[in-house]
C-alpha cells in the first residue's frame, strides 16, 4: 500500500497517532534507543514503510526508566529526524518525521511485556546498538527476572519464542547487532549459545537456537551526534514550527551493510526502500574501511583535537593543525596499517570522503561523545592497525603514538566526586566516562608520566598485545606526554607537523 505523505505536526503536546502506521503490524524488536539507531536502521524502515515495501513497525527496549521515556511516551514514539549534509556538490536540508517506533518498554518494569512480543508471529527481526562494551559474556541465569545482560536478554526471547510456537523452524528470527565489533552477528551468536548451554536449556532449544535464527554481521555508517545543543535545537524548532523532545541531527552520508544471502535480503525488504542498505555475503570492505579510517581516526584524535580546545569535529577541521594531524594519522599511518587487503585507490577515496563528512558544517558532533568508552575502542579501532602497520613498515607510526599520549593525558582524572572521575583541560573540568577510568585515575596518582606509558602499554588484559614491545613506541609516547605536560598539546602538535622531534623521538 502507498502511504501518504507526513502532514504537519502540531506544536501543542501530546503529539497525535500517526494514520498511516498505527495499523501496521510490529515486526521488529530494537535493543537501544540511541541517536544512531533512531538516525538509520529506524529512520529507513519508517522510509520503507512509506513506501509501502516493509509495512512494519518497531518495538524498543530500553534498559532504564531514566533519559528519554518520558519523551516517547509523550510524542507517541515520534520524533523529529533533521537531515543536514552536502552530497554531490549539492546542500542537504530535509526533515522527516519518523514514526516506525510503535512503543518503548522498559525491560526492568516490563519484561512480561517483552516476552509478549517475542510471542509474537508478526516478529521478524531483532536489531540492537548496545556500545561496543554490550556484547559480553555475562554468565547469569535467565529464568530469574529480567536478565542483565544483553545477550540474556537476547537469550531469554528466543526462548519465549520457542516455547511459544512449540520450537517449529520457521519461527525463527532474523538477528541484525549493530554494534560496531568485529563480526558482530557471529560472536553474539557464540555468546548465546555459550549462555544457552550455562543455563543448562535442553537440546531440542539449542538445535533450534542454531538452526531456525540467523545472525547477520553488519555495519552502521552514518554520525548522529546526538541531541543537538541548546542554540541549534531552538534554531530547528523556530524552522519547523514545533516543539520536539526527540529530534536529532544527522549527515547526509548513509551505509547499513548487512551481511546475508538472497533469504536474508527477501526477509529484509526495507533494504528496496534506499540505496544505503546494502546486502550482501560479504561486507568486510565496508567494515575495515569505516573501522579503521572512520572511527580509529575518531578514537586517535579526540583527546588530541580535545585537548587542543576543539569542542566538535568541524571545529578541529576548521582548525589548521588539528585537520592537518587528522590528514597525515588517516592517509600515512592507519590506511598502511588497515589488517585487510584494501586497494590504495579506495582507501584514499574514503579517506577524502570522510574528512569531508567531517567538515559538514551542519553537524555539531562533539569531541566528549567521541571519548566515552575510550579504551575500549582503542583496543577494538586502533590496536590491530597498530600491530599490521608495524608488520609492514619500518619506522614507528609517530602520529599514532601522538595520539596514543592524548589519550592517556586525557585519562589523567584528578577529581573523583560521587563515582565521577574528571579531568581537566585548561581549567576545565570535564567528566571521563570510561569502564578503566578508576585504573587510570590510581594510575596517574601513583605513578610518573614515564611509568604511566609503561605500564599501560604492558597491561595485555587492556590490550591483548604487549604494546611495549612494538619498537621505538613507548619512547614516542612517553616524548609526546612530556611534551604535552610540559609546553601543552597545541605547541606539541606544531612541532609534530613541522617533525621538530623530542631528541628521543630521533633517536629511535
Amino acid at each position: 500500500m502507498n502511504m501518504p505523505a507526513h502532514t504537519d505536526l502540531p506544536t501543542s503536546q501530546p503529539w497525535p497517532d500517526d494514520p498511516r502506521t498505527e495499523q501496521l503490524p510490529e515486526r521488529v524488536l530494537q535493543f537501544g534507543t540511541g541517536v544512531l539507531l533512531r538516525g538509520l536502521p529506524d529512520y529507513l524502515i519508517d522510509k520503507a514503510n512509506r513506501q509501502g515495501v516493509f509495512n512494519g513497525r518497531i518495538v524498543v527496549i530500553k534498559s532504564t526508566s531514566g533519559g528519554d521515556v518520558a519523551s516517547f511516551a509523550k510524542q507517541n514514539n515520534r520524533y523529529t529526524l533533521c537531515i543536514r549534509g552536502v552530497a554531490n556538490g549539492q546542500t542537504i536540508e530535509e526533515n522527516v518525521r519518523c514514526s516506525a517506533i510503535s512503543r518503548v518498554l522498559v525491560a526492568d518494569h516490563a519484561w512480561p511485556d517483552v516476552l509478549q512480543v517475542a510471542a509474537s508471529p508478526d516478529l521478524q527481526l531483532i536489531l540492537s546498538n548496545t556500545t561496543e562494551v554490550g556484547i559480553q559474556y555475562v554468565a547469569e541465569s535467565i529464568g530469574q527476572g529480567t536478565p542483565t545482560s544483553f545477550p540474556g536478554k537476547l537469550l531469554a526471547v528466543l526462548l519465549a519464542r520457542y516455547q511459544a510456537f512449540d520450537g517449529d523452524p520457521d519461527k525463527g528470527l532474523i538477528i541484525v547487532p549493530t554494534e560496531l565489533i568485529p563480526k558482530n552477528g557471529e560472536t553474539l551468536r557464540t555468546i548465546v549459545r555459550q549462555l544457552a548451554v550455562y543455563n543448562d536449556l535442553e537440546d531440542p532449544f539449542l538445535d533450534w537456537l542454531d538452526s531456525a535464527n540467523t545472525y547477520c554481521n553488519s555495519l552502521v555508517d552514518r554520525i548522529v551526534p546526538g541531541k543537538p545543543d541548546q542554540a541549534t535545537h531552538q534554531a530547528l524548532t523556530e524552522q519547523l514550527g514545533y516543539q520536539d523532545e526527540l529530534l536529532i541531527v544527522a549527515e547526509s552520508f548513509k551505509l547499513w551493510a548487512i551481511e546475508g544471502d538472497e533469504r536474508v535480503k527477501a526477509r529484509l525488504s526495507f533494504a528496496q526502500a534506499d540505496e544505503g542498505v546494502v546486502i550482501q555475503p560479504d561486507i568486510d570492505l565496508f567494515r575495515e574501511l569505516k573501522l579503521r579510517l572512520l572511527n580509529g581516526t575518531h578514537t586517535l584524535s579526540c583527546g588530541v583535537a580535545y585537548l587542543a580546545g576543539c569542542n566538535t569535529v568541524r571545529e578541529a577541521m576548521e582548525t589548521p593543525d588539528v585537520a592537518a594531524y587528522i590528514d597525515r594519522l588517516m592517509t600515512a599511518e592507519l590506511t598502511p596499517g588497515i589488517p585487510y587487503p584494501v586497494d590504495g585507490q579506495a582507501a584514499a577515496q574514503f579517506s577524502q570522503q570522510t574528512q569531508d563528512r567531517f567538515r559538514n558544517p551542519y553537524i555539531e558532533h562533539r569531541w566528549l561523545a567521541i571519548t566515552v568508552q575510550y579504551t575500549a575502542k582503542m583496543k577494538l579501532r586502533n590496536v590491530p592497525t597498530l600491530m599490521q602497520y608495524y608488520r609492514t613498515q619500518a619506522q614507528p607510526p609517530l602520529s599514532m603514538a601522538f595520539g596514543f599520549a592524548a589519550y592517556l593525558l586525557f585519562m589523567r582524572g584528578v577529581q573523583l566526586d560521587d563515582g565521577v572521575c574528571y579531568g581537566n583541560r585548561a581549567g576545565e573540568r570535564y567528566v571521563i566516562q570510561d569502564s578503566e577510568v578508576t585504573y587510570f585515575a590510581n594510575l596517574w596518582a601513583q605513578s610518573s608520566p614515564e611509568q604511566v606509558v609503561a605500564t599501560v602499554l604492558r597491561n595485555t588484559a587492556l590490550w591483548g598485545e604487549n604494546l611495549a614491545e612494538l619498537p621505538g613506541f613507548e619512547a614516542a609516547v612517553s616524548a609526546y606526554l612530556l611534551q604535552f605536560l610540559e609546553q601543552g598539546v597545541s605547541e606539541t602538535l606544531a612541532m609534530h607537523l613541522s617533525q621538530r622531534l623530542p631528541a628521543v623521538i630521533t633517536t629511535v
